[in-house]
């Protein structure tokens, strides 16, 4: 059923891009509009975006360009955004009927049918016989179960188009709702009678066939035509290899399950499902590393926890199964058939004295139950939950209830723990076009912004990032270079590198002949810092403090050295922590690596907090402290430095960014989702991948 109704809402989303792409605005843009749509049309949603930012910064009031970066955004999967921005072309001119479809299919994304239907009302008053807006407004009042209504909207379309497949379809999902399964199978049997080529039509059959009639045979024949049909739909072939699975086709399931991870490797169910049906061949070793995947991509998931500490039992791997039991029984404390199976796994590796106590532990529980044999089955409960709560979804329309801000750190945190294994990692430089929140990234805020003779095209929107104080030492001359701030750390080629060498060199002369200054330790500081020298970095820095203690630039190159010292630390503590594992100082030695950093982070935060006090505008400053804090654990803080930056510069995409990755790590969705499409609206590519993976 969820699957045929995201069909429904990419129907109507492909129909509104192609009225978007071809639409002339009723009132004169300026070239930026033009250019936009043309962007538009090729896919290039993140370029297209730029333009209309550039064309609602002049032109605030025209709605044309509200509406269009709307539709980029929906694109991208940023409803939220979308809905905003709909919004806000709505108000600026009613009478934009599109403007109405894509705010409704924005909120029906969300869930908000209530508030979907309305846009159609509002929509169809000015186009009473759009069909789009007739079959989604249909397909939200089945969500509300608003039945009667619902069947009238259908009935609506089809005397304006009798042979229009995917009304049948709606309805066929409306009689399902209401348990009718015979007028639901004649409603998609008349859909296939007028399209052989409809996909979502053989799979809700297929489902029929399944739970209402346990014709699996059937079932899969619908599948393959489904499949032949859309051959790249992962869904799909995980539905069939049950339904062979169901024939005892295991061979046939094996080979589904496969090609589904061969087309979506991170697919959950894939992996669980083949999980399961690997254990029950023999193929333990695989299943185990199936149950794994998912664990790491969702450690709440306890059946596959349980799965695998089986698993783990079956081939001997006792330590992996004291660590599964241990968190299953921190769950489920009182089950004893679990004290039992740690206590056999612990005295397999010779702990006895655990073993005796895991034993001694189920022996107390039997006794206070009064019985010898184990009737408690977490895996039951698990399941019996997971029963409930579909059925409570189904009675409530689908939908789901409202995630506790405990389960969205959860989901978030995931996302930063789970490694890609992925060898072939897109780069966003030079992926821009089309759904890149569908490209597979690593989840990690915007660095600190650094000095640099480099600076950093933005080919997106062109910001630059200025303060006063470099303008002023850029017009002195006395630096060899042009100095700006880069977000995050240059990296150099060979030529550039030895012309920083010989800077230092020149500086060496200098400084060994003349009466020192203040600039020229500060110049061969920076050139310290590009070649990855922060000790030297940061000794500069504090000669050209001592001669001049008003020198704010001097206290920010010395943060930037302390990041970079940050920085090396961490990636040789990495390096070299699986090496000092066994030494008998491994303790002291990760306390006293700890104690360093806390040190460098406290020496960074008073640097910026002094840069602040001689520059407090420098939004640069806030930014960088606020990364400081993130460092620190500290997120309401980095929140409060974030939120600074911005109301001084309101457009430092890289502030939204990481402020909406601490409200997702403190639960705050709502926060966090408004933030992160702000940044994508911005520039930063990340964001839509963020937002469509902390999607429900």
């Amino acid at each position: 059923m969820k699957k045929i109704q995201s069909i429904y809402r990419r129907l109507a989303l492909l129909a509104l891009l192609a009225m978007a792409a071809s639409m002339h605005a009723q009132i004169n843009t300026d070239q930026v509009v033009n250019i936009g749509r043309n962007a538009l049309y090729f896919e290039d949603y993140i370029l297209a975006i730029q333009y209309f930012n550039q064309a609602i910064k002049a032109k605030p009031f025209l709605a044309e360009p509200y509406f269009y970066r709307s539709v980029a955004k929906i694109s991208l999967e940023d409803y939220s955004g979308a809905e905003q921005d709909a919004g806000m072309a709505i108000e600026r001119n009613p009478f934009i009927v599109d403007a109405y479809q894509v705010r409704g299919v924005a909120r029906q994304n969300m869930g908000y049918f209530k508030e979907a239907v309305e846009d159609y009302d509002a929509g169809l008053n000015l186009m009473p016989e759009d069909k789009n807006m007739l079959m989604n407004r249909a397909v939200c009042e089945v969500e509300l179960k608003n039945y009667d209504e619902a069947r009238s909207t259908f009935e609506r379309l089809l005397h304006l188009d009798r042979r229009n497949d995917r009304a049948y379809i709606g309805l066929a999902q409306m009689c399902l709702a209401e348990k009718d399964t015979t007028a639901a199978l004649e409603n998609l049997n008349k859909s296939i009678a007028l399209s052989k080529n409809n996909a979502p039509a053989y799979v809700m059959r297929a489902e029929i066939a399944t739970r209402s009639r346990h014709d699996f045979e059937s079932a899969v024949a619908d599948m393959d035509s489904a499949i032949l049909l859309e051959p790249r739909y992962a869904g799909y072939f995980i539905n069939r290899a049950y339904m062979k699975y169901n024939i005892d086709d295991y061979f046939g399931a094996m080979a589904d399950y496969d090609y589904a991870l061969g087309l979506d490797p991170n697919s959950i169910e894939a992996h669980f499902n083949r999980g399961l049906l690997r254990a029950e061949v023999g193929d333990n070793n695989k299943a185990i590393s199936d149950f794994s995947f998912v664990l790491k991509k969702n450690p709440s998931n306890f059946m596959a926890l349980y799965n695998r500490a089986l698993l783990h039992m079956r081939t001997g791997q006792f330590r992996e199964a004291v660590q599964d039991f241990t968190a299953i029984l921190k769950k489920y404390p009182n089950f004893e058939a679990g004290y039992m199976a740690r206590g056999e796994a612990k005295r397999r590796m010779g702990d006895n004295k655990g073993s005796e106590a895991d034993m001694e532990k189920a022996m107390s529980i039997f006794r206070r139950n009064k019985t010898h044999v184990s009737h408690f089955n977490p895996a039951e409960i698990e399941a019996t939950a997971a029963i409930k709560k579909a059925e409570q979804r189904a009675l409530e329309g689908g939908k789901d209830e409202p995630e506790t801000a405990e389960e969205i750190m959860d989901r978030f945190n995931t996302l930063l723990t789970v490694n890609d294994r992925d060898p072939v990692k897109p780069e966003y430089a030079n992926r821009q076009r089309g759904h890149i929140q569908n490209d597979n990234i690593e989840v990690e805020p915007m660095p600190m912004f650094m000095l640099s003779y480099y600076a950093k095209d933005n080919k997106l929107n062109g910001n630059t990032y200025y303060v006063r104080e470099i303008g002023d030492v850029n017009e002195s001359k006395l630096l060899p270079g042009t100095l700006t701030l880069v977000n995050g750390e240059p990296q150099l080629g060979e030529e550039e590198i030895q012309r920083h060498f010989a800077n230092i060199e020149y500086y060496n002369s200098l400084l060994a002949g003349a009466k020192p200054r203040s600039i020229d330790h500060f110049a061969r500081g920076v050139d310290y810092l590009l070649v990855k020298n922060p000790d030297a970095a940061i000794a500069d820095a504090d000669a050209a403090i001592a001669l001049s203690s008003q020198f704010m630039l001097a206290y920010f190159l010395r943060a930037d050295a302390h990041y970079m010292q940050y920085r090396m630390a961490q990636a040789l503590d990495a390096t070299s922590s699986e090496l000092l594992a066994g030494a008998p100082d491994a303790k002291s030695q990760a306390m006293l690596r700890q104690r360093q950093d806390v040190t460098t982070l406290d020496l960074m935060m008073a640097d910026l907090d002094q840069a602040l006090k001689l520059s407090p505008k420098n939004v640069y400053a806030h930014y960088n402290k606020g990364n400081v804090y993130m460092l620190q654990g500290d997120f309401t803080s980095a929140i409060s430095c974030y939120t600074t930056a911005i109301e001084l510069k309101p457009d430092l995409a890289e502030a939204y960014y990481n402020r909406g990755l601490m409200y997702l790590r403190m639960g705050n969705k709502n926060m966090g989702v408004a933030d992160l499409s702000k940044a994508g609206e911005l520039g930063v590519l990340p964001s839509y991948n963020v937002l469509k993976r902390m999607s429900r």
